[in-house]
């Protein structure tokens, strides 16, 4: 296993809520233009306890060199987030996370919006590309799309 790369524990949740809420607003905010949402629903502790839940919290694990600086959520062989904190990204983080997550659990897919091109060409750096295949964003009127290992 990866060095800096372990299992989310219960004292990990505030950590992870601040880097989904605020990689979240930088990231999706230009796309979906809605702040009711951004600075409204999403915040610290509303995320925070809900990825406290057993279905999403046993799946999430962290890098950490001393600080949470990243995360990855895999369910199956599915990627289903992996954020790594503003002030970290460009420095290896994201990865370490995915080619954890490659090695370890035979990850081979992932949905990512259709407009967020720097994920995209993140993920497709990582051996992931992308496919004809596209749903909408539950609630929203973006495409997500496939990307296969």
């Amino acid at each position: 296993m990866a060095q800096n790369i372990r299992k989310a524990v219960f004292q990990d949740l505030s950590r992870i809520a601040e880097i989904l809420v605020f990689v979240k607003r930088m990231n999706y905010r230009p796309i979906f233009k809605n702040d009711s949402y951004s600075f409204g629903e999403l915040q610290v502790l509303s995320v925070a306890e809900a990825y406290a839940l057993p279905d999403i919290f046993n799946h999430i694990w962290v890098y950490d060199d001393g600080i949470v600086k990243g995360m990855i959520r895999i369910e199956g062989k599915e990627i289903r987030e992996l954020y790594v904190d503003s002030f970290f990204q460009n420095q290896g983080v994201g990865a370490e996370l995915i080619e954890f997550a490659q090695k370890e659990f035979s990850v081979d897919f992932l949905w990512a919006l259709e407009k967020n091109t720097d994920a995209i060409r993140f993920y497709e750096r990582h051996g992931f590309h992308r496919t004809e295949t596209k749903r909408l964003e539950e609630g929203t009127t973006e495409y997500l799309i496939l990307l296969e290992g």
